[in-house]
C-alpha cells in the first residue's frame, strides 16, 4: 500500500446530505404485523409512511401515531388509496419529513373496531395502551428511521381521539404533543359520548389525567395539546372539545392567557392559550359545519367519517407541534462541511470542518470502530481540526461531529467511509442475517456489514446464487417456487478472498394468494360465505370484524387477504 493515502473524504456537502437520516420509500408500506394483544385478542397490524425527504427540525425525524375512529380502519380510511389521500397525512409527512404510523385497533372493542379509550385500567404494558406504546418504542429505537424521542406525537378521531388523550396522560414522557379530535376525556364511559355527565368537569378530567401519569407527571411541563371538533358533531358532545383543552392546561399547571380567536380556512376558528412564560401550550379549534369526522382538507377522503371539504387538520397540527414543541431547541445545530481520514503506517489522521451560525464550534468528536476503538470528544475546536491516532492493523469506520457548548446543539455526524490500517485481516462470516420480506417467488435478505468487505456472496441451500459479489448488505433471491422452504447463508468477499459462511436462516415463500375485494350487502356476504351471521349481525369470516346488521340494507366492502380470511375495507396497496 502507499505510504500516505487519502482513504476517506467528504467535503462541502449540503446539510441534508450530512444529516445521515436515511430516506424512506416515500410511500405507505404494505400491511404490517407488529405485536400480539393478549387482552383484546389478535395482532396489532397497520401501515407506516417513511418519507424520502429529510427531516425539518434538529436533523431527526418526528414520529406521529395516527388512530382511526370507531367503525374505521387504517387501510380503508387513514392511509392513501388509489382515489384519495385518506386522512391526508402523506402530504404533511412530506412537508416535515415525519414518519407516520397508522395502526388498526386490535380485537373488536365496543363492537365497532374502536380503541379502548374508556378503559378503567389504562396500563403502559397491556391492552391497547401497551401495544401502541410498544409500537412507538420499536420505531423510536430503530436507528434506520432517525426518529427524535423529543418529537413523538399522537392524534386520532373519536375513540382514537380519546385514546390519544389517554396515551398523552399515561405517557407524557413519550408524547411531546397531542392532537385530540372529538375525543371523550378519561373517566367517561361509552354511554356518555353524546353528553357531559353531571358533575364531570375539566377538573375531573385533569385529575384522571394526573392519576394516569403517576411518576411521569413532571413531563407535563413540556407537553402541548391541540383539540378540534365540528360545530355539527352530534355523535360526540361538542362540549368535550374545550373541556379537553382546559383539562390539559390544568394538568400543565400555572396561569394561562387566552388569545383572540383566529379564523381558519375554509370555516371555523382557533384559539391559542399561552403559559406564564409566553409559550403556546394548547390550541382549540372549532370547525364550522363539520359533523363527526376527521378534517382531512382538500385531497383527503370524502366519506366514512372523513371530511375533505373542511380544515386540513394534519397541516395545522403539524405546524402547531413543530412551532411550539417545548422539548426541541429551535436554534440551528452546527453543520459538518467536511471530514476525512488519511493513513501513514499505523497512524490515521482524522480531519474535519464545520459551520455554526450560533458561534464557534466548541469541540469535535471523533468515533472510530475497529481493532482500536476511538471515542475522542476533544479532538479539536474552531472552524476545523486535524488529529492523529495510532491504530492496530485492520479495517475502520467512523464519524466526526461538532458541538456548540453554548447552545447544547450537536451536528449530524459526518461519516468516514471504511479505511484500512496495515494489512487486511481474514474476513469473518457476516452476522445478523435476517429475512426482510417474502413473496410467492422471492425472499429478501439483509445482514450486518463486515469491515473490509468489498462485497458479499449469497448461498441458497448450500449453493452460491450470486455470479458476482453484491455490493450492498441486502439481496432478493428470485425465481423461487411458491409455498416452498429455503435455507440461506452469506459470505463476505475482500482483498484477502472470500470468508466463511454465516449462520443460516430459513424461510418459506408465500402462497401467491392475490387479494380481492367485493362490495355487497351483508346478507349477500353471508350467503356467499365471506361472512357469517350471529345474533342478527354479520361478521367477516376469519377476522370476525362486526359488519353491522345482517340484512340487504347494510353494504360493506370485504377484502379477502388470505384463504378464508376477510377484512372490512379494500385490499392494501401493493
Amino acid at each position: 500500500m502507499r505510504s500516505i493515502s487519502t482513504i476517506a473524504a467528504c467535503c462541502l456537502l449540503p446539510a441534508a446530505a450530512l444529516a445521515q437520516v436515511q430516506p424512506g420509500p416515500g410511500s405507505w408500506s404494505a400491511n404490517q404485523t407488529w405485536a400480539a394483544d393478549t387482552v383484546n385478542g389478535g395482532n396489532l397490524t397497520g401501515f407506516v409512511y417513511w418519507p424520502s425527504v429529510p427531516p425539518a427540525l434538529g436533523g431527526k425525524r418526528a414520529l406521529v401515531l395516527v388512530l382511526h375512529g370507531c367503525a374505521q380502519t387504517a387501510a380503508s380510511d387513514v392511509i392513501d388509496s388509489a382515489t384519495d389521500g385518506g386522512f391526508n397525512w402523506k402530504r404533511a409527512a412530506d412537508q416535515y419529513g415525519a414518519v407516520i404510523l397508522a395502526p388498526n385497533a386490535t380485537g373488536n372493542v365496543y363492537g365497532s373496531h374502536c380503541w379502548d379509550y374508556a378503559s378503567t385500567s389504562h396500563k403502559r404494558t397491556s391492552g391497547h395502551d401497551g401495544v401502541l406504546l410498544d409500537l412507538v418504542h420499536r420505531f423510536v429505537s430503530h436507528p434506520q428511521y432517525g426518529i427524535d424521542p423529543k418529537q413523538v406525537y399522537v392524534t386520532g378521531l373519536s375513540s382514537g381521539g380519546g385514546q390519544a388523550m389517554a396515551l398523552g396522560c399515561l405517557a407524557p414522557d413519550i408524547f411531546a404533543g397531542l392532537g385530540i379530535n372529538a375525543g371523550p376525556p378519561p373517566g367517561t364511559t361509552t354511554g356518555q359520548i353524546g353528553f357531559v355527565p353531571s358533575g364531570y368537569s375539566a377538573a375531573t378530567a385533569a385529575n384522571q389525567c394526573r392519576n394516569l401519569a403517576g411518576a411521569n407527571a413532571p413531563f407535563f411541563a413540556t407537553q402541548i395539546s391541540s383539540v378540534v371538533w365540528g360545530t355539527s358533531d352530534y355523535t360526540v358532545a361538542q362540549a368535550y372539545g374545550p373541556m379537553d383543552a382546559a383539562a390539559m392546561r390544568l394538568v400543565y399547571g400555572g396561569t394561562f392567557t387566552k388569545g383572540a380567536p383566529v379564523a381558519v380556512t375554509p370555516g371555523g376558528s382557533n384559539i391559542f392559550h399561552t403559559d406564564a412564560g409566553g409559550k403556546v401550550r394548547t390550541a382549540e379549534m372549532s370547525v364550522t359545519g363539520q359533523g363527526h369526522a376527521w378534517p382531512a382538507g382538500a385531497g383527503g377522503q370524502a366519506t366514512h367519517f372523513v371530511d375533505a371539504s373542511k380544515v386540513n387538520y394534519p397541516a395545522f397540527v403539524m405546524d402547531f407541534w413543530f412551532r411550539h414543541n417545548a422539548r426541541v431547541s429551535t436554534v440551528a445545530a452546527p453543520v459538518m462541511t467536511a471530514c476525512s481520514a488519511t493513513v501513514s503506517g499505523t497512524t490515521a489522521t482524522v480531519s474535519g470542518a464545520a459551520m455554526d451560525q450560533a458561534g464557534p464550534v466548541s469541540s469535535y468528536r471523533v468515533q472510530l470502530s475497529g481493532a482500536t476503538p476511538v471515542d475522542d470528544g476533544a479532538a479539536g475546536s474552531g472552524a476545523s481540526f486535524s488529529k492523529g491516532y495510532a491504530l492496530a492493523h485492520g479495517y475502520y469506520t467512523g464519524s466526526v461531529s461538532a458541538t456548540n457548548a453554548a447552545t447544547g446543539q450537536v451536528s449530524a455526524a459526518c461519516q468516514l467511509p471504511q479505511f484500512l490500517v496495515g494489512t487486511a485481516p481474514a474476513l469473518p462470516p457476516p452476522a445478523g442475517l435476517t429475512v426482510t420480506a417474502r413473496g410467492a417467488t422471492s425472499i429478501s435478505l439483509a445482514w450486518t456489514a463486515v469491515q473490509g468487505a468489498g462485497g458479499y456472496h449469497v448461498y441458497r441451500d448450500g449453493s452460491r446464487i450470486t455470479a458476482a459479489p453484491v455490493s450492498t448488505t441486502s439481496h432478493t433471491a428470485g425465481g423461487l417456487a411458491d409455498s416452498t422452504a429455503y435455507r440461506f447463508q452469506v459470505s463476505a468477499v475482500g482483498a484477502a478472498g472470500e470468508g466463511g459462511l454465516s449462520a443460516a436462516v430459513s424461510a418459506s415463500t408465500t402462497s401467491g394468494f392475490i387479494c380481492t375485494a367485493t362490495s355487497a350487502s351483508n346478507y349477500a356476504h353471508v350467503q356467499a360465505g365471506r361472512a357469517y351471521a350471529s345474533g342478527g349481525y354479520a361478521y367477516a369470516r376469519g377476522s370476525g370484524q362486526n359488519m353491522g346488521l345482517n340484512n340487504t340494507f347494510y353494504i360493506r366492502t370485504l377484502a379477502q387477504t388470505s384463504p378464508a380470511y376477510y377484512l372490512i375495507g379494500h385490499c392494501p396497496a401493493p
